[in-house]
């Protein structure tokens, strides 16, 4: 068992816990008797949310800031709460050919998917180690096993947290706390909405869909259990082997159809 058992002064931090997985995140962890630190950047979703699960505390941050961010390590490290886990799951997402899109969001898409979960990975390793217990989990993506024309900086993004969590995890063997990357396919949230990417949505079969209440539970078990990779769900295994395996001159002219937005 690598996720720590709850104790009166330990807390799990969630990014992105306004909604979709993260919220579920949240849900599933407080369940389990954690106190759970929220975090993103809708404080009304956040107190209402901390509201709900009782033993929660809502902290409001910008983590595609750096401002937000040593902000946020500031308080966590003088809450009184020892930070037994962390679940990097802020992010978000572009559609579009990238030299069409906004030069700004795409930078804030890699401080937010990248560089946010770097830092705070880096903030509370070394106590976790110390302590000889503790658990990540960074929320990856099937998008991150091939390159994306048409979702190009998310996807590379992806690619980073996927490969990063994958050799910390090995790195942390025999130290008691464990590094595992969850790595969903298409999740029923707001996260196509918020990339306006509604149309691409429609185009993956329902069957392909799951829901963040279950993403949530399977991404806690394999905390729990130190995991190295949680990708829940058979066609999430299957599409993110063949992305793996399928040649890249097959492979991207198809890609690029499907994540091609309409002109």
């Amino acid at each position: 068992m690598s996720l720590p058992a709850p104790e009166t002064n330990t807390t799990v931090v969630v990014t992105g816990a306004s909604s979709g997985i993260g919220a579920e995140l949240a849900r599933e962890l407080s369940r389990r008797g954690h106190h759970v630190t929220l975090v993103a950047r809708r404080r009304e979703r956040l107190d209402e949310l901390a509201a709900e699960l009782g033993e929660a505390t809502a902290q409001p941050a910008d983590l595609a800031d750096p401002a937000g961010r040593a902000t946020l390590l500031g308080v966590l490290r003088n809450s009184g709460h020892a930070v037994i886990g962390l679940c990097n799951n802020a992010g978000f997402g572009t559609f579009g050919r990238f030299w069409e899109l906004d030069g700004d969001t795409e930078a804030q898409q890699v401080q937010l998917n990248v560089v946010a979960l770097h830092e705070l990975c880096s903030a509370f390793l070394p106590s976790m180690v110390s302590r000889g217990a503790g658990a990540i989990l960074n929320v990856g993506s099937i998008a991150g096993v091939q390159p994306l024309p048409g979702n190009a900086t998310y996807a590379a993004t992806k690619a980073f947290v996927n490969s990063f969590s994958e050799a910390v995890h090995t790195e942390l063997k025999g130290t008691g706390v464990s590094c595992t990357v969850l790595t969903p396919g298409p999740v029923r949230t707001e996260f196509t909405d918020v990339a306006d990417g509604g149309d691409i949505e429609s185009r993956a079969p329902g069957f392909t869909w799951q829901t963040p209440q279950d993403v949530a539970r399977q991404a806690v078990e394999g905390m729990v259990k130190a995991q190295r990779v949680v990708a829940p769900g058979w066609t999430t295994k299957v599409v993110s082997t063949s992305g793996r395996l399928t040649p890249r001159p097959l492979l991207l002219p198809l890609m690029e159809r499907v994540y091609r937005k309409p002109t």
